[in-house]
């Protein structure tokens, strides 16, 4: 026991001693300013459970460039919106690359193409992405699918607040947030598997549940990655949270995959219908420059999950939420849905570009709660200069996507809720007004902004005008909660019940024969 305690001591002055010389900064850094880092741990005892929060705080004091050293990782915080331009535009051809960010069995595997470095294979994949799976044409074709998705989740908020009017707690609430979760969880399941995942398909546990968890865990904080000589020591239990969740989905995967190979050969000459199929096919083209096989088809369908689900769902789920505090606009966006769409049928994706209220409603939604509040992170590849600072070879840089939303020299009143800022402005989401970049910007921007858009648009459209919306008589809008979680994403913290009153025939609720 005394020779395991001496043992113990000795690795604590050894890895104090290694954290203090490692963790010095040097005399010669010309690197952005920031606070002095404790030993090992560098900065992290000043970042919360919600980093965002804590940075953009932090930037107050220090600047729109900042360098924080997270653990043993010298890391650069970008919180303006001309800074976020130097990054995501004027020098994107030095910042496109990504960090290391796990092993290839990792969620955050390099494999991904989200999480992957800059090169061929990145190159390559994103084109597959663009061109094959994302593009105008084939989103138009999935647009029938997004409309019955759609209507399906109209007819089940109307089906459950009669059910609940009914019931003994006589409270016709539901719960929203799980409403719009399964809209986008549906959609994009039935474009990548061309079904709907029902709970036998995760091993008895609920599809939607696995991918949140597996979406906390890849983007929650985990010591390891910053202090690397605790990575031996799984203190957080996350490797075997890990492990349990990536054999359900490679299981999961696998299977649907087998399922679309067997169908093929069944049905030779098969046209394409969803994601799997198409990526099926393209392993079978030997023109390829890259021979695509069945783990790059893990990798797309992890990518189409993680970035359409969750992140698409959110923004619904927050957007509601503000309006439900915000009666003015909930009422300016339902008068606009009544003189464009009348009271004679349900909104139609046609009608979207000319919902220009509905247009800004989303557009603060995303200011206020970008679905990825730092965007993912960039690496650089070459040494270059920013503002006078120097920024080394390989440093991780953080574009804080929600400060910059929140910035009081770009917006006024920046933390208030006025979609009316928007009106008769250029000013967009898709990557071209760095005041507003939920989606990110150049090479490493997102590529399902249409998709994702396409979604909440006719999704909160939909909601807008079928129904009425009131929060439960015991919820003021001033008591909304309106607290966050953290993980890649930042959903509400609690889930949003509201209650629903039908504002159209009810024949127009049932689906269409």
């Amino acid at each position: 026991m005394e020779f395991l305690i001496i043992s113990w001591v000795s690795m604590c002055i050894i890895v104090l001693i290694a954290g203090f010389v490692l963790g010095k900064p040097s005399k010669m850094s010309k690197m952005p300013p920031g606070p002095a880092p404790l030993p090992i741990i560098g900065n992290l005892h000043l970042i919360s459970r919600l980093p965002h929060r804590s940075f953009c705080s932090l930037a107050q004091k220090y600047g729109p460039i900042m360098t924080l050293h997270l653990g043993s990782l010298p890391t650069v915080i970008i919180s303006s919106p001309q800074m976020a331009k130097q990054i995501l535009k004027t020098q994107d051809h030095v910042f496109a690359s990504r960090p290391p960010m796990g092993s290839d069995d990792h969620f955050l595997s390099p494999q991904k193409v989200a999480f992957a470095p800059y090169g061929p294979y990145w190159k390559f994949m994103r084109k597959v992405l663009v061109l094959e799976l994302l593009s105008p044409k084939r989103l138009k074709s999935f647009a029938p699918l997004r409309a019955q998705e759609v209507s399906a989740m109209i007819r089940s908020i109307l089906h459950k607040a009669r059910d609940n009017d009914n019931s003994s707690s006589n409270s016709s609430a539901v719960d929203l947030s799980m409403e719009v979760g399964f809209l986008t969880n549906n959609i994009i399941c039935r474009m990548c598997f061309g079904k709907i995942c029902n709970d036998d398909e995760m091993g008895g546990r609920v599809f939607k549940e696995v991918l949140d968890e597996v979406l906390a865990l890849a983007g929650g904080f985990k010591y390891s990655d910053y202090i690397p000589l605790l990575g031996w020591v799984d203190l957080q239990g996350n490797r075997r949270r890990q492990a349990k969740l990536t054999k359900i989905f490679h299981l999961f995967v696998d299977k649907i995959v087998d399922e679309h190979l067997e169908r093929r050969k069944k049905f030779s000459g098969l046209e394409c219908e969803d994601f799997v199929d198409l990526l099926l096919s393209l392993s079978e083209n030997e023109s390829m420059e890259i021979k695509i096989t069945r783990d790059h088809i893990k990798n797309v369908i992890f990518d189409s999950l993680s970035a359409a689900t969750d992140t698409s769902g959110g923004t619904l789920e927050w957007a509601m939420s503000e309006l439900l505090r915000n009666s003015s606009s909930l009422k300016k966006a339902q008068c606009e849905l009544d003189s464009i769409i009348g009271f004679n049928r349900m909104v139609e994706e046609y009608d979207l570009p000319h919902l220009h209220y509905l247009q800004s409603v989303v557009k603060e939604t995303l200011r206020l709660h970008p679905s990825v509040p730092m965007l993912l992170p960039h690496q650089s590849m070459e040494q270059s200069t920013l503002e006078g600072y120097q920024i080394p070879k390989n440093t991780q840089v953080i574009v804080n996507a929600w400060a910059i939303g929140r910035d009081p020299i770009t917006w006024e009143e920046a933390n208030e809720f006025k979609p009316e800022r928007y009106l008769g402005t250029q000013i967009d989401v898709k990557g071209q007004s760095f005041e507003l970049i939920p989606f990110g910007s150049g090479r490493r921007g997102c590529p399902g902004i249409d998709l994702a858009l396409s979604v909440v648009h006719l999704g909160l459209a939909q909601l807008l005008h079928c129904f009425s919306w009131s929060l439960p008589h015991s919820v003021t809008p001033k008591k909304l909660d309106m607290s966050e979680t953290y993980g890649i994403t930042i959903p509400r913290a609690i889930h949003l019940h509201a209650i629903p009153i039908p504002r159209l025939p009810l024949e127009f609720y049932e689906p269409k024969a």
